[in-house]
């Protein structure tokens, strides 16, 4: 029996007081690779912020990582996140600290102390990306693909049994974009970390088939029941 890691139940997602979707039900397994698909304005976006407790649930049901999402207040919010890896778009990387000192960054504020523990979880998630020797490295002396694998990395951190992407090739070129999928297909696969990636880009989507979640209608359809 697969674990699971986020489950959803007859939940409304609302955004600023307007319902933007109902009757949503789908549950994702460790170690699961979850396309999330959909129009801009559809509720992509609401949804992924839901998960990871920028939105409240007022309605229905729903546990991501064992944190069950109706008793979510912002005291409980940290260590939601501390579970979860999210990886934006647009990197958000400190731009005045080099990429040891990002990664370092995120440890100290999510309660690790001990530097050699410190020192060697970093290496641990470079390694895991491809950049054990590029720490030193400033974000702006990096390529967006390698920026993009920093964001991985730092998503890594905490050990995460879910990586929430939002449009992580949404700014790069096909072969990193394809480098960036293989490095996310490859951490769901060896690691047992699921993935729930939003994208546009049905280029990646047809080259790494798996299972969708659209968007569309107030509705969130999944492809795993169409095939059911």
């Amino acid at each position: 029996m697969s674990e699971t890691v986020v489950s959803i139940h007859n939940a409304k997602i609302y955004q600023g007081g307007s319902l933007i979707l109902e009757d949503v039900n789908f549950s994702v397994n460790k170690g699961e690779f979850v396309y999330l698909v959909g129009k801009t304005g559809t509720g992509k976006s609401s949804l992924l912020k839901t998960l990871y407790g920028e939105l409240p649930l007022t309605e229905g049901s729903a546990s991501v990582v064992g944190f069950n999402l109706r008793e979510m207040d912002w005291k409980k919010v940290p260590f939601l996140r501390r579970n979860l890896g999210v990886v934006f778009q647009d990197f958000q990387l400190l731009t005045d600290r080099n990429v040891h000192e990002n990664l370092r960054f995120v440890l100290k504020a999510t309660g690790w102390q001990d530097e050699k523990l410190i020192e060697e979880k970093i290496n641990d998630v470079l390694d895991k990306v491809g950049l054990r020797s590029k720490g030193f490295k400033m974000p702006f002396e990096m390529s967006g693909g390698e920026q993009q694998r920093v964001d991985i990395a730092r998503a890594l951190l905490n050990s995460p049994k879910l990586i929430l992407a939002d449009e992580p090739t949404g700014n790069l070129d096909p072969e990193t974009s394809d480098e960036i999928m293989q490095l996310l297909i490859q951490i769901a696969h060896d690691y047992g970390t699921a993935v729930i990636m939003a994208t546009h880009d049905f280029i990646v989507i047809n080259r790494y088939p798996s299972r969708i979640l659209k968007t569309e209608k107030g509705r969130v359809m999944d492809s795993a029941a169409v095939q059911a």
